[in-house]
């Protein structure tokens, strides 16, 4: 069910794009009063454009308008199946679908086919999802779902609240709270995230990186100005998150973000994924952000603090009943 879901979302989806142009021809980027570029407050990265292109596009880059609304009468009929989904699951009141789109018909603009480039062979695959446990060893680095309920370690990441599913780094637009704030000094600028309410500290005159034996759960980053771009690469991932995806670990990944202003409300946000111990090539996608007039408020991340607990009792309740029924 969860797999026909996905495939409905991805070919509806990508049917309600319109053709937006992020940049203006006459945009003069705000500054700072120290002459940086002014990234400063919330950004939304929701959008409606799947990660990866539809195989049915092909080599298709950009849809037209016309194929764009051709493509709209699908919608009502994917809402439907996601509105169906049952208890357990999101129905569309909680999707934030998102407005950023454009004609592209992939968030991924590199490789050229619009998808995920190979895996080496041998790279840990764990998928997870809102269904039934998927066998597996720990460590588990997928973000949702587990492969038991022994204990706390057999559950996702965002299970233990630990890393949220869309928090990153980097940003992938998911269900629901894809926000962060950018705050930013002369020498620092600040990245928060809304999901799991992480702040990430990057430093902007400090040049060397942390030692190797040194690992963090999103990274040591590092950033500086390129033009009007600020670039943050992060390195030192501790490998108890996933690469990219549902694919590895991110123990030898370089990230590469690039945020560069491109009008009074858009942002626009392009990362690079380079772990030539997960992927035979490396992986570039864009992601437009919009300014959100607003604040964001401290999420509260329950299922650590009360859901594990029920979690781990009700399957314990499930033994002491077999054990009981057994001769």
């Amino acid at each position: 069910m969860k797999n026909s879901l996905i495939s409905i979302l991805t070919a509806t989806l990508v049917g309600l794009s319109t053709s937006l142009s992020y940049g203006q021809n006459n945009f003069v980027v705000p500054r700072t009063e120290w002459g940086s570029p002014d990234l400063s407050g919330v950004w939304n990265f929701s959008s409606i454009i799947p990660l990866e292109r539809p195989a049915f596009f092909g080599d298709k880059k950009t849809l037209t308008k016309e194929e764009i609304t051709a493509l709209t009468s699908q919608q009502e009929a994917g809402f439907e199946a996601i509105n169906n989904i049952g208890v357990g699951g999101y129905n569309t009141f909680w999707i934030e679908m998102g407005e950023n789109g454009d004609n592209r018909t992939s968030l991924i603009i590199y490789p050229e086919n619009g998808r995920l480039p190979e895996t080496v062979e041998g790279v840990p695959v764990q998928v997870g999802g809102l269904g039934p446990d998927e066998p597996g060893e720990r460590p588990v680095r997928m973000v949702v779902g587990g492969i038991a309920k022994d204990g706390p370690e057999d559950r996702g990441l965002s299970e233990r609240c630990i890393v949220g599913f869309n928090s990153g780094p980097p940003f992938t637009p998911n269900l629901y709270n894809n926000n962060i704030q950018i705050i930013q000094n002369e020498s620092a600028a600040v990245i928060m995230t809304e999901m799991i309410h992480d702040a990430r500290i990057v430093p902007l005159e400090v040049e060397s990186n942390l030692t190797e034996d040194i690992r963090l759960w999103t990274g040591d980053s590092r950033g500086y100005w390129e033009d009007d771009t600020l670039v943050v690469e992060t390195r030192n991932f501790n490998g108890l998150t996933q690469s990219f995806g549902v694919y590895g670990t991110s123990k030898d990944k370089l990230l590469i973000e690039r945020f560069t202003r491109v009008g009074p409300f858009t942002v626009e946000y392009e990362f690079t994924v380079d772990d030539p111990s997960t992927f035979k090539d490396k992986i570039v996608v864009m992601v437009p952000m919009s300014k959100v007039d607003g604040q964001l408020y401290e999420y509260a991340c329950h299922e650590g603090n009360y859901g594990m607990i029920n979690i781990l009792r009700g399957e314990r309740m499930n033994e002491l009943r077999e054990s009981e029924a057994s001769p």
